[in-house]
């Protein structure tokens, strides 16, 4: 099988994210699109959600499409989010390709074992805002070695996010054209992202 992986915080997933997840799915032929959201990323922030609300708010956002999967195993293995651990929990005998913004692919030689990640899945970005849709040189060099070549979905820039999105929250400002419908609510009904909003 094809199968595309998608990682991020998902704090809170938003049209974005579902817009690159089906545009990789159309453009590469997978067979299915796995969401995986991070317990403890390494390189930002702490998550403003807990686990169980991201999950929830995934659930929500792909309920229509029966292509798309939550994989939780960041989650369940909790502490810092690496993914090359995530590699190596992977079902062998498929193949798998790894989705990430330009914006992501400007920092991955910065990812911790950033090679074997490059030499056991493809690399496939999408252009992200202010982000250059290029490799960075020893990536490309790299990608070269192994014969591998980076990937690109035709994919039309979406500048949402979620830091802006939890910052309209916190400010009563509307997230309207930036979330699906339900998960939404989901947020509103929870109270999540809101000036004393707490995990």
């Amino acid at each position: 099988m094809k199968i595309g992986l998608l990682g991020g915080s998902f704090d809170p997933v938003h049209l974005a994210h579902t817009a690159l997840a089906r545009a990789a799915y159309s453009a590469l032929e997978l067979d299915r699109v796995e969401f995986i959201p991070a317990a403890n990323p390494w390189q930002r922030e702490p998550l403003a959600a807990a686990s169980e609300h991201r999950i929830a708010m995934l659930e929500l956002a792909l309920r229509h499409d029966s292509h798309f999967l939550i994989n939780t195993v960041e989650v369940q293995r909790g502490g810092r989010t690496y993914t090359i651990d995530t590699l190596d929990t992977l079902e062998p005998g498929h193949h798998y390709h790894w989705i990430l913004g330009s914006d992501q692919l400007s920092r991955f030689c910065s990812w911790h074992r950033w090679q074997d990640i490059a030499a056991r899945v493809t690399l496939v970005v999408a252009q992200r805002p202010g982000s250059p849709l290029e490799a960075p040189t020893a990536l490309s060099h790299y990608l070269d070695e192994l014969g591998r070549a980076l990937l690109i979905v035709p994919f039309t820039p979406m500048s949402t996010s979620a830091t802006e999105i939890r910052r309209r929250i916190a400010a009563g400002e509307t997230t309207s054209g930036l979330l699906d419908a339900a998960v939404a609510l989901y947020i509103q009904e929870n109270s999540l992202y809101g000036p004393s909003a707490s995990p």
